[in-house]
């Protein structure tokens, strides 16, 4: 076994790259590498000087789901079904090579967006080993794909393409092959240019539009407006902006 831990993180500027490190088993979710995850979320909220994440897999690809093995042997990874429901506060990027299968899709789902490498493959073919995407599939991918790809990929098990999901607007880039990190690394850095409160908090609404009316939707967002206008950062904008400087963010 390796000494690695499960999962790496790497710090760039506002940007925290999150690497799964099982190549070996293709990333494959078993107890460490799903703690080593919530970890990693916990370290990119928790730190204001963090705006933003990028989420990879070392090796041959993103991840191929859950570790049967290990499932067999021991049960449901601990920890994985708190990062699957949970996600992060911030934004978080996933960045794919290759595949992202079955439980591995539903880690790239609980993102909010995907870069591609250009034919990845992209399924939950759960229902050929007798089990089903229970990992936020059945509820993330219908919002993100039309109604019939979502059953289509649901019912055969047969995955789409990194193309064919970008024409769907699941996958947000298409990036050669190999560069997936490189692309999804200067998305972030674009979205870090931007203060962190305001990022965050524009992700939690865009999130929250879902299923509600405009009245409760102007409601659900009241709160936010004292806490992001009373804010450090939204007096140093302005002030950044008159000044024709780059704005200092303290994320406060």
């Amino acid at each position: 076994m390796s000494d690695e831990p499960a999962v790496l993180t790497e710090t760039r500027g506002r940007v925290l790259l999150i690497t799964l490190n099982r190549p070996d088993a293709m990333n494959a979710v078993n107890t460490d590498l799903a703690q080593g995850l919530v970890a990693a979320i916990e370290q990119l909220d928790g730190d204001p000087a963090l705006t933003t994440g990028v989420l990879t897999g070392a090796g041959r690809g993103f991840c191929a789901g859950m570790d049967l093995k290990a499932f067999a042997a021991g049960g449901p990874p601990k920890g994985f079904d708190r990062f699957l429901r949970d996600g992060s506060r911030k934004p978080l990027i996933a960045a794919i090579e290759r595949f992202a299968l079955a439980g591995g899709l539903e880690v790239a789902l609980t993102c909010d967006l995907l870069v591609a490498s250009e034919g990845a493959k992209l399924g939950i073919p759960e229902v050929g080993v007798g089990l089903f995407a229970a990992g936020g599939a059945m509820l993330r991918l219908p919002r993100r794909v039309p109604y019939s790809v979502a059953m289509e990929m649901a019912l055969t098990a047969d995955p789409i393409t990194a193309e064919e999901a970008h024409g769907y607007g699941l996958v947000s880039r298409v990036a050669d092959k190999g560069t997936t990190v490189e692309v999804a690394l200067e998305l972030a850095a674009r979205i870090a240019r931007n203060a962190p409160l305001s990022v965050a908090i524009s992700k939690q609404m865009i999130q929250a539009q879902a299923g509600v009316t405009e009245e409760e939707f102007w409601d659900l967002q009241a709160p936010h407006l004292t806490t992001i206008f009373a804010s450090n950062d939204a007096k140093e904008g302005p002030a950044a902006f008159a000044e024709k400087r780059a704005p200092n963010w303290s994320g406060s």
